[in-house]
């Protein structure tokens, strides 16, 4: 018996009764394309909250400039090391003729020596055992800030060699007692052409050397070197000539007479400071600024300075007073060993 309600040739479901058709082709690749591209955006959902939670990588910090060379001045304290050496009786990096007869004196680092800046200048250093006072004769390339490498003589007044290396606090003396009147070392290969000269017990850090032709005209800015010279490069004439110096505290003095004597010390008669002159003269009128100069003279930035203009001064000029030739010196060691 058949079935009057299905038309005798219908189609029968493939497989049989009660089973699922089977998808065409067509219809699975759209499902295989539709989940890889669901996967895709949930990958990228995931990967795109990980990078903005992440947060950014922050820059570096900005390295600190370094601290511009400048001796210690002003007599404030510092603190540091020191170790010792022996300079065998050589002046030193500050071209001196010799080392001090006390023997008592300092190499400082680059940062502290400033290029020839602290020539001439004197610290009190402190250790274990009690304080001397040295005067800054040399350079100490190796040595960092606050480094001091003081003469075996000095460290012995502070401390037991024995010990090498010890804690010190150190500051600048202001106004020390000065050995004399200023002393002026015309370089050897100086002429008319070429002027170098070397300026001595001033007691404190110099800031500024300027000559002149004779005792009137202007005044010709010499330019501080690292070995402690003072050069105008293109000469100054044959001489005598006036030479005025000025101190990082504003002391100013004016020296006259000194001849173009290479290699010869030449005693002056007027003090850096403290109002006593031998012969009469006087000193200059203190500068303006009382302050200490923060930092050395600019070294030369042309090999042929043009002469300059003189600094303006807070009084009237001394007169030029004459200097006294000591005996010849033998030149000084170019740098310390």
């Amino acid at each position: 018996m058949t079935d009057a309600s299905a038309p005798p040739d219908a189609p029968q479901p493939a497989g049989g009764p009660g089973r699922r058709r089977a998808p065409g082709p067509g219809r699975s690749r759209w499902l295989a394309a539709g989940g890889v591209a669901v996967l895709a955006g949930v990958l990228g959902l995931t990967l795109a909250l990980r990078a903005g939670a992440a947060p950014a990588c922050a820059a570096p910090p900005a390295a600190a400039p370094p601290a511009a060379a400048a001796p210690p001045v002003g007599g404030a304290v510092h603190k540091g090391k020191a170790t010792f050496y022996d300079s065998k009786g050589a002046g030193g990096n500050c071209s001196y003729p010799s080392a001090p007869a006390n023997r008592l004196y300092v190499a400082l680092g680059p940062s502290e020596y400033a290029a020839g800046a602290a020539c001439g200048g004197h610290l009190d250093v402190t250790g274990p055992k009690g304080t001397v006072r040295v005067l800054v004769m040399d350079q100490c390339p190796e040595c960092a800030p606050g480094h001091l490498d003081l003469s075996r003589e000095a460290f012995a007044r502070i401390a037991d060699p024995v010990q090498g290396v010890v804690s010190v606090s150190y500051r600048a003396v202001v106004d020390p007692p000065l050995p004399g009147p200023l002393a002026f070392r015309i370089k050897e290969g100086a002429s008319r052409y070429w002027f170098a000269v070397l300026v001595a017990d001033h007691g404190n850090p110099l800031r500024a050397v300027e000559v002149r032709q004779g005792d009137s005209g202007g005044w010709r800015a010499a330019d501080r070197q690292d070995y402690n010279y003072w050069l105008v490069e293109s000469g100054v004439g044959p001489g005598p000539f006036s030479i005025r110096v000025t101190d990082v505290y504003g002391h100013r003095v004016i020296a006259g007479g000194v001849r173009l004597t290479p290699g010869q010390v030449q005693r002056g008669t007027v003090r850096m400071y403290g109002g006593a002159t031998a012969g009469g003269g006087r000193p200059a009128a203190r500068s303006a600024s009382p302050r200490p100069s923060a930092s050395p003279s600019p070294r030369a930035s042309s090999p042929r300075p043009s002469p300059s203009a003189a600094p303006a001064s807070a009084g009237p000029s001394a007169p030029d007073t004459p200097v006294v030739p000591l005996a010849a010196e033998a030149p000084a060691a170019g740098c310390r060993n």
